[in-house]
């Protein structure tokens, strides 16, 4: 008889013990996966990941501490070997562009997270993407047609220039694009210019919508934007 495939071996990161517990339950009932550890924040996801060289990493993008997005960015730098599962409650595709950008390879909501969460092991397992199903219609092209092109061999091209990420902090941060013109000393056309590529890259609309991604993605604390409300107040 032919030799058995190896097993997926997977690694969990997210902060909830009860999720993981439950996750790594679902994993390990099934007879092609097997979990070969956990972690609770970004830090300890990277160093267990070193540690354990697991096929596939789930990552919560929201961790105490180092999130998921700083373990993603690190891990996707060190290695092409780790193929990497972003768990996540935001279907917002602003999420989904820079995830894949930094190098992730699967996309799950943790609302569909059973069967969904199988298939994308397996499918990142083989090599390939996944995408959660309710999310299919959003920016696919532009999410996952670099991460095709590259096989998850090389990590693509950042989705914001250092320039537009500056900006992002600041609009975040409450500042009008006059005020953000004079601190990185360009014309206010071209703050209006970074402010319509971040926009046109991410789909953040409102100052709201750009405050959200900046905390999600760890760009920004709550304490920052609580001390710039009591600023501006």
């Amino acid at each position: 008889m032919p030799a058995a495939a190896p097993k997926i071996r997977v690694l969990i990161a997210d902060d909830h013990a009860v999720l993981r517990a439950g996750l790594k339950l679902l994993v390990n009932s099934q007879p092609d996966m097997e979990v070969v550890g956990e972690a609770v924040n970004g830090r300890q996801a990277i160093e267990r990941v070193r540690a354990a060289k697991p096929d596939v990493a789930l990552l919560d993008l929201t961790m105490p501490g180092s999130g998921g997005m700083e373990a993603l960015e690190t891990l996707a730098e060190e290695t092409a070997k780790v193929r990497i599962v972003i768990l996540t409650m935001h279907d917002d595709p602003a999420y989904l562009r820079s995830v894949f950008a930094a190098g992730a390879s699967g996309y799950v909501l943790k609302r569909s997270v059973d069967a969904e969460l199988l298939s994308a092991i397996r499918a990142v397992g083989r090599g390939g993407t996944f995408i959660d199903p309710s999310l299919a219609g959003f920016l696919v092209r532009d999410a996952v047609g670099g991460a095709k092109a590259g096989a998850g061999r090389k990590r693509p091209a950042k989705l914001l220039s250092d320039r537009e990420t500056q900006v992002l902090i600041l609009v975040a941060r409450g500042y009008s694009s006059q005020e953000i013109a004079d601190q990185i000393f360009v014309s206010v056309k071209t703050v209006e210019t970074y402010r319509a590529r971040l926009a046109g890259k991410l789909g953040l609309r409102s100052r709201s919508d750009v405050v959200r991604y900046a905390l999600q993605m760890g760009l920004l604390t709550p304490e920052a934007v609580q001390r710039e409300q009591k600023h501006s107040a």
